[in-house]
């Protein structure tokens, strides 16, 4: 029998995602602070659940993707939360991005009630949710991702175990980091292209073509050459991404200069009222400091 899917958390990725599932035939109960998005899914064949309690009890796997560990905790382990309305058997799949100790404090919650639990943020935008192309890093048991595989596979096209509880949250931070510095690097380059004459849109087209070529400047580059920077990753949670990175480093001893350069510049582009936009945005504070 297909497992029922339940999705809580339906913003700029949980609401394609939970579109992919439902496009991919699995029952799926929906659940949101606001309720236009509920409604939205619900229009399209979803259920809609008043609470995260009240759509555990529907559920045999629920997916979280909500902005920060204090949301996850909140809507996982609350009073009306989904271990509320959990029974044992039951799978959490957490696809927000937070710190890794959060997530296996989470797990520990989880296994004391009999629900199994697995981190599994992505990396790929709102473009990769749409497209269920998302490239999907798990931690958790072996066993747990191998009931999970047909559900994620229907959200995501790499799947990649990285070891127990915390680890896919930790990948997440490395590849937070390494999008960061690629941010970092386009704008620079641009910026130097532009203040030396040159389009930046043939500063895009040319690094496209060469060494430099990454798939955030295929995604990015061209909005970024034309002033465009509707959000795919917020900057707000990118740099929130950041701030776990740093500290995770902080524990482990890791030595991280670029990305605590790149962190404060995205601290710059929030204190001036721009976290929503899209993340590429960090190339308008090098272009302040240019006095562009």
């Amino acid at each position: 029998m297909q497992e029922r899917i339940g999705v809580i958390g339906l913003g700029l990725m949980g609401r394609p995602m939970a579109q992919n599932l439902l496009r991919a035939g699995f029952a799926v109960t929906v659940c949101n602070r606001s309720r236009a998005a509920v409604e939205l899914l619900a229009a399209a064949g979803a259920t809609p659940a008043a609470t995260p309690r009240e759509l555990a009890a529907q559920s045999d796997v629920v997916i979280t993707m909500l902005p920060d560990a204090p949301d996850v905790e909140q809507v996982v382990c609350g009073a009306n939360g989904v271990l509320a309305g959990a029974r044992p058997g039951m799978l959490l799949i957490d696809m927000s991005t937070i710190a890794p100790h959060s997530a296996q404090q989470i797990a520990v919650r989880a296994a004391a009630l009999g629900v199994a639990c697995l981190d599994a943020p992505v990396s790929g935008g709102s473009e990769g949710a749409a497209a269920a192309t998302l490239s999907i890093m798990v931690g958790g048991a072996a066993a747990d991702l191998a009931r999970a595989r047909p559900i994620l596979s229907a959200l995501g096209s790499t799947i990649t175990h990285c070891g127990d509880h915390g680890a896919g949250q930790t990948v997440k931070a490395c590849n937070q980091v390494a999008v960061a510095l690629h941010i970092a690097a386009l704008s620079e380059a641009m910026l130097l292209g532009a203040q030396s004459g040159v389009d930046p849109a043939i500063v895009v087209q040319v690094l496209s073509g060469g060494l430099a070529q990454s798939r955030f400047m295929d995604l990015r580059g061209p909005a970024m050459a034309r002033g465009e920077f509707t959000p795919g990753g917020r900057a707000r949670f990118h740099h929130k991404d950041l701030g776990i990175a740093l500290q995770l480093a902080r524990a482990n001893g890791a030595v991280l200069p670029g990305t605590a350069l790149v962190e404060q510049l995205f601290a710059a582009l929030i204190a001036r009222g721009d976290g929503d936009l899209d993340h590429s945005a960090l190339l308008t504070v090098l272009q302040a400091l240019a006095g562009r």
